[in-house]
């Protein structure tokens, strides 16, 4: 149901506690001790685990109170951030730190008020910022300070909601994009105003959960070193459902799926959302960045909504979209239903972790239509079999740059590569849940110089983000992309 990526290469996967008992037991006789627990209150079993996708070793992690529909973001000490949920659960932030014998870490009252289905994204000063949550119209902060309302959310709460998990994205001049169902408007959180309206996206879909679909900030290409005014900042929202599709679905009628994607560039003085066809209807599609700057669009149905055993006709063929060409391409299927709390995530390795899908209230492995679903799949996008991969090899995991900084790469590329076009992206991975990935980011470096030292080795000079609103602090996997070809990533540490 929830997936997270951290600086030591291991994923943290975590789902309710509330379905029942996990197959998994906490090491050395641990159990879990919860009297307003709805499911088990003397529970041995755990909800969350390190995965290592190396030698897919598993860990089993305790969580405290009740996970369910959470939010979350790393924070720029790359720790593991996580808020809200329900019951017990639903002012709780937990924290987990990336070492081989952490565990979650909880303060029960967290947050100033219950947050499930809420937003997260970090901010340029390391503060979170997490938003709406179901009968929240307001945001508030980590660390907790006061509540602010945003008449936005009550505003685009339509009979089924359809205004869950907005979507948020950090942009160049430091105020964040927030998207709800229909509509978008820009948040100047440092006033507590909203500063910008844009135009309703076209169409007869709702976009948000229950309707599921997805969204991105598309690439920043950063042409200039210094100036971050010229900045072009365009998002992207692929998928959803009609706006009456839940309750529809709740009396077994399962309407198709949207198969538009919608681009807005919210740097414009006047922008106008630009539609694209997708070549399938998709709800519950996941929107992953690569490294290259290319959207991986995976999992969901196409028809019906999330929620419990609301979507049907699984769709199992992957996407891979070009921004830049403006053109999707239809890739292999896989064998496995992806519906409802499915998750899909960048691994360092350029690779992409799929798991999950419960469509079901509880557990069930027999007997439904989608049974619960307890496999992972990695998959390989097309640049991984093409050759000619370059190799990062004068970057030490866990270097720390600053803003503006000029850096030198040290590659190879294998053998037969050539000399072709250098790129270097630096990505965040963001926190996966319910279709969206929170704090998701590609930036696309500015490159000054690409030599050829010997044989199969180059250098490349580029330069760091010149400001936190682009890049805030933090975490970031580093890569140099050979002809369309992206490195393993390399972990780095803006300050």
């Amino acid at each position: 149901m929830h997936v997270a990526l951290l600086p030591n290469d291991k994923l943290i996967i975590f789902d309710r506690t509330d379905f029942g008992l996990s197959n998994i037991s906490l090491p050395a006789g641990r159990c879990r001790d919860d009297l307003n627990e709805q499911a088990v209150k003397h529970d041995c079993s755990a909800h969350s685990i390190e995965f290592n996708p190396k030698t897919h070793s598993v860990r089993p992690l305790t969580v405290l109170t009740d996970t369910w529909c959470s939010s979350g973001v790393v924070s720029a000490d790359g720790v593991l951030i996580q808020t809200g949920g329900f019951n017990d659960g639903d002012h709780s932030v937990r924290y987990f730190s990336p070492c081989d014998t952490c565990d979650w870490e909880e303060i029960k009252n967290g947050l100033i008020l219950k947050r499930w289905y809420a937003s997260n994204a970090l901010l340029p000063d390391g503060r979170i910022i997490v938003v709406g949550g179901r009968a929240r119209f307001d945001y508030e902060f980590i660390p907790k300070a006061s509540v602010y309302d945003l008449p936005f959310l009550r505003q685009t709460k339509d009979s089924s909601e359809n205004n869950l998990y907005p979507f948020l994205h950090l942009l160049p001049d430091g105020n964040l994009f927030v998207f709800a169902n229909t509509k978008s408007i820009v948040l100047d959180f440092k006033t507590n105003k909203v500063v910008r309206e844009f135009p309703e996206i076209p169409g007869n879909a709702a976009r948000n959960y229950p309707s599921s679909g997805s969204s991105v900030l598309l690439p920043l290409l950063l042409n200039n070193s210094e100036d971050i005014n010229g900045i072009k900042a365009e998002i992207m929202i692929c998928g959803g459902a009609e706006p009456s599709s839940n309750s529809k679905a709740m009396k077994g009628e399962f309407l198709p799926a949207d198969d538009t994607c919608g681009r807005l560039v919210v740097t414009e003085k006047s922008p106008e959302w630009e539609m694209e066809r997708m070549p399938m209807s998709r709800v519950m599609g996941d929107m992953v960045l690569l490294p290259t700057g290319d959207i991986l669009i995976i999992n969901g149905a196409g028809k019906g909504t999330a929620g419990w055993c609301m979507g049907r006709e699984p769709v199992l063929h992957p996407v891979l979209y070009s921004p830049e060409n403006k053109m999707f391409k239809v890739m292999d299927p896989t064998t496995i239903p992806r519906l409802y709390h499915s998750t899909a995530h960048l691994l360092s390795d350029g690779r992409v972790m799929v798991g999950g899908s419960n469509p079901n209230i509880k557990y069930e492995f027999s007997g439904v239509l989608f049974p619960t679903e307890l496999s992972l799949e990695a998959y390989s996008p097309p640049y991984l079999f093409r050759g000619g991969r370059p190799r990062i090899v004068m970057v030490e995991p866990g270097l720390e740059l600053r803003h503006g900084q000029r850096i030198t790469l040290g590659f190879k590329v294998e053998r037969g590569g050539g000399d072709k076009e250098v790129k270097v992206t630096m990505v965040v991975p963001g926190f996966t849940t319910h279709s969206f990935t929170m704090n998701q980011r590609v930036l696309v470096l500015k490159v000054v110089a690409v030599n050829k030292i010997s044989g199969e080795s180059y250098a490349v000079d580029a330069f760091v983000p010149a400001a936190a609103v682009v890049a805030p602090p933090g975490y970031y996997l580093l890569h140099v992309v050979h002809g369309g070809v992206p490195s393993r990533g390399k972990w780095v540490k803006i300050k």
